[in-house]
């Protein structure tokens, strides 16, 4: 475990509105048909809570990278995200649909601060030996939040109603507040001279297209979300088949849930020697074999033993794009990139959730088969991306305003890669990065290219 209380703040904060997250979805669905009656409702409100996030990543990326207090515009992310759940709670029922759902496009533009934005700033708490380990334990506060939050809004709002559900989702997004705003401030060193938000945001659309590692991460877990939002929804179709009754196959999703936690426990307790490149390709892969024998099985003991295998693959594959997005991010643009990312995974899940929709009407087996099929193609992409170095212009532009280009940046995250005790390693794996194309540089192998910063001056930018 991490020994320092800021990194423990940090767990404690992003675990309490992450399980807000997980309970506003569910909450809200059940507050429109408790309310308004309606499915169409529900599901109108659900998709304007999670499509809008596509929008407000960038931004809200942008503004975390150029604030000199980051933890700050968190909190009032968190605020507003909450503000936006308040207005839906009471007005639902009083005020037309149409307000109800702008309402909800509006707070759905601050959801990447629950996911992306936290992750951002772990960097800040967490000391550089310890980045692997906390990227692994950050991974496990998602797999805490999407047992709890989903247990909670079912439980409160059979107890009391869906509006004490919302409630109390708004109340945990209050509670961790605090713990955002209490994030490290930025440094005189480390703050960047003022430039248009216009410039930052093309400089942050440009280091995640530019360099061929973040396009490639960025796009394969977007396409490997895609298959969780067909597996969620195919896992109450599944219960209705096979487990006795829809209700039952909800229970499938705790069951992903808790063996994604617990491999992610165990990657934080036991860090792998492999490259995070590696574990990518390898959770990823054992997630489509499980998919797609999930597809086929009809015994229960057989579905609840490929969700398991299918969550055990889950946690370490989360845990991997993390510290792939944390090495290879240029320091001054890390806030955008991985609210960018963050927003690009929700939309993709929201859209896999509606595909599911349509297929759902032939069979289960299609919407499985389907979900195979997303982490075999986020695979593919992986692999078959391109992995050369991008021009030397766009490098410069990659970097952001007032940062070192690539080559400086990789010198400057010694410590922020923080994913290996070891020199990088030839793969063998077509598409992954080798030492000779990565040139990442590791805390046990200090190489210092001429013309780039020493440590000490690139650490202190940061």
């Amino acid at each position: 475990m991490l020994a320092r209380y800021r990194p423990l703040a940090y767990l404690a904060g992003a675990t309490t509105a992450r399980t807000a997250d997980e309970m506003s979805a569910p909450a809200l669905l059940l507050l429109g048909l408790a309310v308004a009656g309606s499915a169409r409702t529900a599901s109108l409100l659900y998709a304007g809570l999670t499509i809008t996030a596509v929008a407000g990543g960038p931004l809200l990326g942008a503004m975390l990278d150029r604030a000199a207090r980051p933890g700050w515009l968190l909190a009032g992310a968190l605020g507003g995200y909450a503000a936006g759940l308040a207005v839906i709670t009471v007005s639902i029922g009083h005020v037309p649909v149409a307000l109800l759902i702008a309402a909800a496009a509006a707070a759905g533009m601050m959801a990447p601060a629950l996911t992306g934005g936290w992750t951002s700033r772990l960097a800040d708490v967490v000391p550089p030996a310890s980045l692997s380990r906390g990227h692994a334990l950050d991974a496990a506060t998602y797999n805490l939040a999407s047992l709890a939050g989903p247990a909670l809004a079912g439980i409160i709002a059979s107890a009391a109603s869906a509006r004490w559900a919302m409630a109390a989702a708004i109340a945990l997004l209050a509670l961790a507040a605090p713990a955002a705003a209490s994030l490290p401030a930025r440094t005189r060193a480390g703050t960047r001279a003022p430039v248009s938000l216009r410039r930052d945001l093309r400089a942050g659309a440009a280091a995640i297209t530019g360099a061929p590692a973040l396009r490639r991460i960025t796009l394969a877990s977007a396409i490997a979300y895609l298959g969780i939002g067909l597996f969620v929804v195919a896992c109450p179709l599944l219960g209705s088949r096979y487990l006795g009754g829809a209700a039952h196959g909800a229970l499938l999703l705790p069951v992903l849930a808790a063996t994604s936690l617990l491999a992610t426990a165990a990657t934080a307790r036991w860090p792998p020697r492999l490259r995070p490149d590696t574990v990518f390709v390898i959770t990823t892969a054992i997630a489509c074999c499980g998919l797609a024998a999930l597809a086929s099985a009809t015994a229960a003991a057989w579905i609840i033993a490929l969700v398991a295998v299918t969550g055990l693959a889950d946690g370490p594959q989360l845990a991997a794009v993390f510290a792939v997005r944390q090495r290879e991010a240029p320091p001054g643009l890390r806030g955008q990139i991985f609210t960018t990312a963050a927003s690009l995974k929700i939309s993709a899940g929201a859209l896999g959730a509606a595909l599911a929709g349509v297929l759902a009407q032939h069979s289960v087996t299609l919407v499985l088969a389907a979900a195979a099929a997303a982490q075999a193609a986020a695979l593919l992409a992986y692999l078959t991306a391109a992995s050369g170095r991008p021009p030397a212009a766009a490098s410069s532009r990659a970097a952001g305003p007032g940062q070192a280009g690539p080559g400086q940046a990789r010198t400057a995250q010694a410590g922020d890669a923080g994913t290996s005790d070891e020199p990088p390693r030839e793969t063998g794996l077509p598409g992954l990065p080798t030492a000779a194309s990565t040139g990442v540089r590791y805390a046990s192998r200090s190489v210092t290219r001429p013309g780039t910063r020493s440590p000490g001056s690139a650490a202190t930018a940061s």
